[in-house]
């Protein structure tokens, strides 16, 4: 009977329109033309859209541009799925901000099994996440690890830039991690089911840079026996990732600065003006300021490239870190491997703390894999560390870093924190590992 009476409620056309306007997920239904036919009240809520704007409309105009991004099912003639797809993804409301919804586009059927149109569903969890990155609970970011109160900085940096395709400057040391930053930008924004393209422009020779760039047509030059796509066309509709740009020649300076103005370029030795679709993010290990100044990069191209700037902070900078990292990096291990690994001692975890990496995270990687090669026994311990972090050990139990400290600074320093090593440590510009060490060596009335 309950069921009997569900089907009745549901088969009235305004009940069924009040359930589904009661729902705090947003629904919008379009048919396989993408004109759109239904759109609840969380679904207003969500886009800042009424129904009177969208109803009827193709959804691409609607929202000046495929709502789903690059994952649209819908560009093409013939939808890209049979069934039903999910993913998360960041959309453009009508006044311009940016909201991270949990997105579940069905297919929808009629009597025979033929496709008439789909069923998306949208579920906004900004403020989720928002109030985990205010309450340091995340621990990681569309695949960036990381809980450092920067690293939140460049997360809500990401999340912020990722609804708009304006170009995107990122900065940081060597093994920062910048080409994960850009990726995630990409991942996080509407081209996110488009390619992602990256290059190295340091790695190429200059003879081979705008060919790899900008493609070729045949016969361009000696080899060129077909026609090639460069990594621009290939980045269409998607994002190209142009690291070390200081690299680059003033000549491809010119060309690329182009492409920004108007979207728009040549092939080599071809004759065809080419457009393309493509969100350009750039990265260098130097000052492209002063680069500027040194006149080896143009100034126009830099306020072109620099519109939205993020800036990675080195390792030593952010090393609470550091034990998430190598938790992140020896789960990596065991799925790569299949092996039971050893453990890391907590010692081994204390040099890591105090070790300056100059190569960053990526330096941090390879020092858990050598690690894990050069380990004997169950658990890693100091001494099947590379060599570098070995000699920090004995710089600084010996002399190093301990000129740093005596006992009034540290003694000062805890009571301003109440007792708290972990703060007392910041202050004092030194790892909790040689705060500790300084402690057992000097016990004398220094804890409370």
């Amino acid at each position: 009977m309950p069921e009997a009476m569900l089907t009745k409620i549901l088969a009235d056309k305004k009940n069924l329109e009040r359930v589904l306007d009661n729902l705090k997920i947003g629904i919008i239904a379009h048919d396989l033309n993408r004109h759109i036919f239904y759109f609840n009240t969380e679904a207003e809520k969500i886009t800042g859209y009424s129904r009177e704007e969208v109803l009827g409309k193709d959804c691409h105009e609607v929202f000046g541009g495929p709502f789903c991004g690059g994952h649209c099912s819908f560009c093409d003639s013939k939808p890209a799925f049979k069934d039903k797809i999910e993913y998360l993804i960041n959309i453009p409301t009508k006044n311009g901000e940016s909201r991270r919804v949990e997105m579940t586009v069905t297919m929808m059927k009629d009597n025979k099994g033929m496709d008439f149109g789909v069923l998306a569903s949208l579920s906004d969890v900004t403020e989720i996440l928002n109030l985990s990155m205010k309450a340091h609970e995340l621990t990681s970011f569309s695949g960036i690890v990381g809980k450092d109160s920067k690293m939140m900085k460049v997360f809500r940096q990401i999340q912020d830039v990722a609804g708009y395709d304006y170009p995107v400057h990122i900065s940081g040391e060597t093994g920062t991690g910048k080409e994960l930053v850009a990726s995630a930008i990409h991942n996080e924004s509407h081209r996110s089911g488009a390619p992602f393209v990256p290059i190295n422009c340091g790695a190429l020779p200059e003879s081979l840079i705008e060919s790899e760039l900008f493609g070729h047509v045949k016969g361009a030059f000696s080899g060129a026996l077909r026609d090639k796509k460069g990594r621009f066309e290939l980045a269409d509709k998607g994002t190209i990732f142009l690291d070390e740009i200081a690299e680059l020649s003033r000549q491809m300076q010119v060309k690329l600065l182009r492409f920004l103005q108007d979207g728009m370029f040549e092939k080599v030795g071809g004759e065809k003006t080419i457009r393309m679709n493509v969100r350009v993010i750039s990265a260098t290990n130097k000052d492209l300021k002063k680069e500027v100044q040194q006149n080896n990069f143009r100034k126009d191209l830099f306020y072109r490239l620099n519109v939205i700037p993020i800036h990675l902070p080195p390792l030593r900078d952010r090393r609470n870190d550091i034990p998430l990292l190598v938790d992140h990096f020896f789960n990596e291990a065991k799925k790569m491997h299949n092996d039971t690994l050893p453990k890391i001692s907590r010692e081994a975890i204390s040099v890591m703390m105090d070790y300056h990496w100059p190569g960053n995270v990526r330096e941090l990687q390879n020092a858990i894999h050598y690690a894990i090669v050069n380990c004997d026994g169950d658990t890693i311990l100091p001494e099947d560390l590379p060599i570098e972090l070995k000699e920090q050990t004995i710089l600084c139990s010996s002399r190093g870093i301990f000129r740093k400290l005596s006992p009034e600074i540290v003694k000062t320093a805890l009571e301003k924190t109440g007792g708290n090593k972990a703060r007392a440590a910041r202050i004092l510009g030194v790892g909790r590992a040689t705060l500790y060490r300084f402690l057992r060596d000097h016990p004398s009335n220094l804890e409370h």
